[in-house]
């Protein structure tokens, strides 16, 4: 599909994007770039990448492809490194990102237009782990990605993202990039945020090694989630930051209402709103089977 794709941000999704390509035999060779040196050994030592360069200038040189795996509060000075490939229209550029937006924003600043070869995209796959020691050639599989290309952006270009994930085993979907903006601040990010605060709230306590050593499986399921990157998540809640006060503000007030339900002793209230959360579970269960 490729003879050359260029990894720019080797992480865990950088790199099961890489792997997952060579292990489908879609790409000859696969150069990557990270602003840690380490990461690049990493990946030359579990054979994830073909080459490891000192600059994002050098790594894309000849490339058919760009995956954009950088955190998105770093998007501007590498969107400015990359406007040879934006005028080579033979090379696609995509991005991971789980906020579009502000990708969107910051590629129109600087050049107009979201450029016709550069299409926004995010899958919708991860883990707790991170790093590209955490790499999976099957990360994808079954797993949904999103494309938020604007009207700026050519259909070929669109095609072979989409080719390209579908290739790695995912679902593909385009919506614009508002809408996507909104529902993860709903579905991923406020279940971050509220994942990291309980865990901080909880080690803060003076008998926190007693509840973390009997802590129950639905804890540890919600509490996974805290183990991510710490440094992505801030910058996610930085660039999605209007999506997420709203939900969070909505989500407070829920809160507010089920404490004083419980203070006040209003147990069939309490167990209507268990009752509508169980009915929606189960429903959500069903469309995901």
């Amino acid at each position: 599909m490729f003879k050359k794709v260029s990894i720019i941000g080797l992480g865990l999704i950088g790199g099961s994007i890489a792997t997952g390509m060579k292990k489908r035999g879609l790409v000859e060779r696969v150069s990557a770039f990270d602003i840690d040196p380490i990461a690049l050994q990493n990946g030359l030592e579990q054979k994830v990448i073909d080459e490891g360069v000192d600059s994002i200038e050098a790594c894309i040189v000849e490339s058919d492809l760009i995956v954009l795996a950088v955190p998105v509060l770093s998007m501007h000075e590498t969107l400015l490194s990359l406007e040879s490939a934006f005028q080579d229209k033979s090379c696609t550029v995509t991005d991971v990102g789980s906020v579009k937006s502000p990708l969107i924003r910051t590629a129109e600043e600087l050049f107009g237009e979201l450029p016709s070869n550069l299409v926004p995209g995010h899958p919708i796959a991860g883990s707790e782990k991170h790093g590209v020691t955490a790499a999976n050639p099957d990360l994808f599989e079954h797993h949904k990605v999103i494309l938020t290309p604007t009207d700026s952006v050519s259909e070929l270009a669109t095609s072979k993202v989409a080719e390209l994930w579908r290739a790695l085993g995912a679902n593909v979907i385009e919506m614009p990039a508002s809408h996507h903006d909104g529902i993860f601040a709903q579905t991923s990010h406020l279940p971050h945020l509220l994942a990291y605060a309980l865990v901080d709230v909880l080690s803060a306590q003076g008998d926190s090694l007693e509840i973390f050593q009997y802590a129950a499986g639905g804890f540890r399921d919600f509490s996974r989630i805290a183990a991510s990157d710490p440094v992505m998540w801030r910058d996610i809640f930085r660039a999605n930051q209007t999506e997420v006060l709203n939900s969070l503000d909505k989500y407070l007030a829920e809160l507010g209402d089920i404490r004083e339900m419980i203070a006040e002793g209003r147990m069939e209230e309490l167990e209507e709103v268990f009752k509508r959360a169980k009915v929606a579970r189960d429903h959500f269960s069903g469309l995901n089977e």
